[in-house]
């Protein structure tokens, strides 16, 4: 990982469990961690939830203002510049499609300027969700992110899934869509993500164990 990951993507695309994993994967190596919950458009299943979590190993967290509240306030007061500098690894978890990127580009000019060579920018794509199940569909909106950040993505992510219903076939059969994906925008396919129950923790090539710590309401 890079001093900056971006995660970006479409609502329910798994930013934000994508996000918490980074971040607990980066914290055990040792690193100074911090995660920018930048998600402004939607209150629920958020980077702001696993404040617990994350001050238990001695991640930082940053939010708005207002998370874990009941009052939807688009409200931001954080320096992400500074905590570029002061932090190891930098993870932001943007909020969906381009209009939660659009906090993002608030932060563009500051950061690209400084940190050009030290920032990834991931575009999480499932295609199980609607609006994205095909290519034409994810490549459109990842331009529209790119648009709305004026930031520009340095790799695919596939974290294609169904929730609990989740199996590695499911996973399997959404390779060629991700590969197409990322041979349309010219960027690499990082990885594809899987939940680390189905096969053990153990990585394969191209391919990255997850945990799932974002459930539904009703399964947690």
């Amino acid at each position: 990982m890079k001093k900056i990951t971006i995660i970006t993507g479409h609502y329910g695309s798994g930013k934000t469990n994508l996000s918490v994993n980074l971040a607990m994967q980066a914290a055990k190596e040792g690193r100074k961690v911090a995660v920018v919950d930048l998600d402004l458009v939607n209150p629920c299943l958020r980077s702001a939830d696993f404040r617990e979590l994350f001050e238990k190993i001695g991640i930082k967290l940053i939010a708005p203002d207002f998370a874990d509240s009941n009052l939807d306030v688009p409200s931001i007061q954080f320096d992400v510049e500074q905590l570029a500098i002061n932090e190891d690894c930098l993870i932001i978890d943007v909020g969906g499609d381009d209009a939660g990127a659009t906090a993002l580009g608030r932060y563009a000019e500051a950061v690209l300027e400084n940190f050009a060579d030290e920032i990834d920018m991931l575009y999480v794509i499932n295609q199980r969700r609607t609006l994205t199940s095909t290519a034409d569909e994810a490549v459109t909106l990842m331009y529209e992110i790119e648009t709305a950040s004026r930031m520009k993505h340095t790799a695919v992510v596939n974290n294609t899934n169904l929730g609990c219903e989740t199996t590695m076939e499911i996973v399997e059969r959404s390779r060629g869509f991700a590969e197409e994906v990322a041979a349309r925008t010219g960027l690499p396919l990082a990885f594809t993500t899987f939940p680390e129950e189905l096969c053990g923790s153990e990585a394969r090539e191209g391919m990255m164990p997850v945990k799932v710590y974002v459930k539904p309401v009703w399964d947690k």
